[in-house]
């Protein structure tokens, strides 16, 4: 990587220190914490790696909702902030190409009559999602015909779905599979209806620092750093992203 400009210093790591974000609820990417209560997993040692790059301490938020993930970094409390990016998010921040990709499909109850993805965006039918989580976000656009039943945490969610005997319940697969063990019969369907593209994000101001992310991101996915964060914490349900498929969010 090329020689770092003091602008992208100052952007990120005013005084020597970068504050960063991450959304605990992400149990694929936010895997424990630490003996001193800091988050540990693949998004807390990649927000590491950019502050060892940027030659700057480290100071590591936590947060219990997206909604405070998105704001710390608008706000500018914090350099950086990583979650999933999305249309509605990049309005207001700029996100880096996906670093992993997680899948979200359906989990449907036993003797239901969906057997298949496309099925699911029918009249009538009733799904449980997570408001405002990525995949939620992707629902709201692209359902045509199902309604979504919202819930306020992952864990609502889960409860909503069985409370109400709804038809669906949307979440991330690795999720769903804890779920699917607690209710005889029910089926995960085959494939998934979004892949949600996890990345870094930065105030949209930040033209300097916006490249400088997404050369992170790059030598990061090259040279397996991020493979190798997989298999430390061996964690399943995402994937690296592709090089190939990496576009900057505006």
């Amino acid at each position: 990587m090329n020689s770092i400009s003091l602008t992208v210093k100052e952007q990120l790591a005013p005084n020597g220190v970068l504050s960063a974000a991450v959304y605990l609820g992400n149990f694929l990417l936010v895997t424990g914490q630490s003996s001193s209560g800091e988050p540990t997993g693949i998004a807390p040692d990649i927000c590491r790696a950019i502050a060892n790059l940027l030659g700057v301490e480290l100071n590591l938020f936590g947060f219990n909702t997206q909604d405070e993930v998105v704001e710390a970094a608008v706000s500018g409390r914090c350099g950086i902030s990583l979650l999933g990016s999305d249309p509605a998010r990049a309005q207001k921040l700029t996100f880096t190409p996906a670093y992993v990709e997680l899948e979200a499909s359906y989990l449907v109850p036993a003797n239901s009559p969906i057997t298949e993805l496309a099925q699911v965006d029918q009249p009538g039918v009733r799904i449980a999602s997570f408001y405002k989580s990525a995949y939620d976000l992707w629902l709201q656009r692209n359902l045509k015909n199902a309604s979504l039943v919202h819930a306020d945490s992952l864990k609502a969610s889960n409860e909503l779905f069985i409370s109400n005997k709804l038809d669906a319940l949307a979440g991330l697969k690795t999720g769903l599979v804890s779920v699917a063990r607690d209710i005889p019969g029910s089926r995960i369907l085959d494939g998934q209806f979004t892949g949600i593209q996890q990345a870094i994000a930065t105030q949209k101001t930040r033209l300097e620092s916006v490249e400088f992310l997404n050369a992170c991101v790059q030598e990061f996915i090259r040279s397996g750093l991020v493979a190798d964060l997989i298999r430390q914490y061996q964690v399943q349900g995402l994937s690296v992203a592709p090089l190939s498929q990496m576009s900057s969010e505006s």
